[in-house]
């Protein structure tokens, strides 16, 4: 009799595992990573590659030319492709992968660039408009005050804003501290403007917002008492432009405020620091634009120019 025929065993693909490892993320990171890992899992079920040992790097090179087909921008597919690099790091965590074939996964670089970011005066001007408000009887603009002096005089993104507890603004010190990307915590200083409207803000506007149950603990609320999201933050710079009608993004206050600190002179790591960037190279890309912006000013100024 003929020896009976090896059975194979295919190897699954872990989805799940995977989004229960990626708990030390941000909760927006974590969620894009998942949704395109995902999406390429899909497509391996669909007839890419039905199991998982079998990964190598013909297939992710057919991978990415599917995304490619797709029409996805620069900066979508390099975000997928990291994506999709973070989960076979996690096969090969598991056992499922024997090699590292992340490596092979060559996206295109993408092109970064800054939101148009207000100016100094732009930005003093902005803030001086909303101090006015925050004298009125509407609580929304004393919060309003306090959440912009937050983003553009601590540099913090807008989820980190909105995750603030009222324990995390120290008033007496001038510091507010921030969990940020990966749980990395970081204690910030506060400007005497922001500190004063954060103040401003907890003495009486808050408690006319009357937070519920679930937020009690939550700095920042919305008129439905409800802790505050991005969402809500957009629209809080969505009812306040700039002078010439342009409506900023939050995170455009976060880049005001580290270009405008390298401009005063700022050392590069210590605004790495701040911003919470785990790479200077992250924080490199605001010397570029003030080295631009230096250029701008002497061949605006300089008689040899």
């Amino acid at each position: 009799m003929s020896a009976p025929a090896k059975r194979t065993t295919t190897r699954s693909h872990d989805p799940d595992g995977f989004a229960l490892a990626l708990s030390a993320m941000s909760e927006n990171t974590r969620r894009a990573y998942v949704h395109d890992a995902n999406e390429f899992v899909q497509w391996c079920e669909r007839g890419g590659c039905p199991d998982a040992a079998a990964l190598d790097h013909r297939v992710l090179r057919r991978y990415l030319g599917y995304l490619q087909t797709r029409g996805f921008s620069r900066s979508t597919t390099a975000r997928k492709a990291a994506s999709v690099r973070a989960y076979l790091r996690h096969l090969r965590r598991r056992g499922v992968l024997g090699r590292d074939v992340a490596a092979a996964i060559h996206a295109p670089k993408d092109v970064r660039r800054l939101p148009r970011m207000p100016k100094r005066k732009e930005a003093a001007a902005l803030l001086d408009d909303m101090v006015e408000q925050a004298g009125s009887d509407d609580p929304r603009a004393g919060r309003d005050l306090a959440i912009v002096e937050l983003l553009y005089g601590a540099g913090l993104r807008v989820s980190e804003c909105c995750d603030l507890d009222v324990g995390d603004v120290d008033l007496r010190r001038n510091s507010v501290t921030v969990v940020g990307k990966g749980r990395k915590v970081r204690r910030l200083p506060l400007g005497e403007p922001a500190r004063d409207a954060v103040a401003a803000y907890l003495r009486h506007a808050r408690t006319a917002l009357q937070p519920s149950a679930e937020a009690a603990n939550a700095l920042f609320v919305n008129a439905r008492g409800r802790r505050m999201t991005p969402r809500d933050a957009r629209r809080v710079l969505d009812r306040h432009p700039l002078a010439d009608g342009r409506v900023l993004h939050p995170h455009a206050l976060r880049h005001a405020y580290a270009t405008h600190l390298l401009e005063g002179g700022a050392d590069l790591r210590a605004v790495q620091e701040l911003l919470g960037h785990a790479d200077v190279g992250t924080t490199q890309i605001y010397t570029h634009v003030t080295r631009e912006r230096m250029r701008s000013v002497y061949e605006r100024t300089h008689p040899r120019a």
